[in-house]
């Protein structure tokens, strides 16, 4: 007699970077570009569940970024990165700002729009990106985007947003029938 609701995003998303990075996402310092919609929500509460070494959100609207630093900082409270940097910051859209973020970000992740349409340009500046980043764009299509074309010309490591796709729905598939998901047919299913 009672309403349970799922997110499978967050969930979904860290076994995407596993399998796709081999990597956990609570030893990253983490730039979120998008983070005033839906994905880019999900995506930094799981950064604060995991306990990411530092998150930076960024939105086009940042009050919608500041808003959501203001609901996390319980997460960041203890210290981990060295140093007096921040683990918890919102950012403008500029061109300084992420500059200044990139040189201490591990892992960059497009949840905006960007990089549905083949015309859209890429989120981040492509001068702005270094070999040292992984870039995750959740936008799920095969083709890469603006962003991973930027991404593997500057000889970073990128992934598309299939992985995402993926995981979180196999691991909706075993909310709903309460058995492990069919993985392999999935996979098959979404190539």
């Amino acid at each position: 007699e009672k309403f349970v609701g799922h997110n499978t995003d967050g969930p979904g998303f860290v076994r995407a970077l596993r399998e796709e990075f081999s990597v956990d996402l609570r030893d990253l310092r983490v730039l979120l570009l998008g983070a005033g919609g839906g994905a880019g929500r999900a995506l930094a509460y799981q950064c604060a569940l995991e306990g990411c070494e530092r998150l930076v959100l960024e939105s086009r609207t940042f009050d919608k970024a500041q808003t959501l630093a203001r609901e996390l900082p319980g997460y960041f409270s203890g210290p981990r990165v060295l140093g007096p940097e921040a683990r918890l910051e919102a950012v403008r859209l500029e061109a300084a700002a992420l500059r200044t973020q990139i040189a201490r970000t591990d892992l960059v992740i497009n949840a905006t729009s960007l990089g549905l349409h083949r015309s859209d340009p890429a989120p981040l500046p492509r001068a702005l990106i270094a070999p040292h980043l992984m870039i995750y764009d959740l936008v799920y299509k095969a083709t890469p985007t603006a962003l991973l074309e930027a991404a593997a010309e500057a000889g970073a490591r990128g992934a598309n947003g299939l992985g995402m796709l993926l995981h979180q729905g196999a691991l909706a598939f075993e909310l709903w029938f309460d058995r492990p998901a069919p993985l392999a047919a999935m996979r098959a299913a979404l190539a």
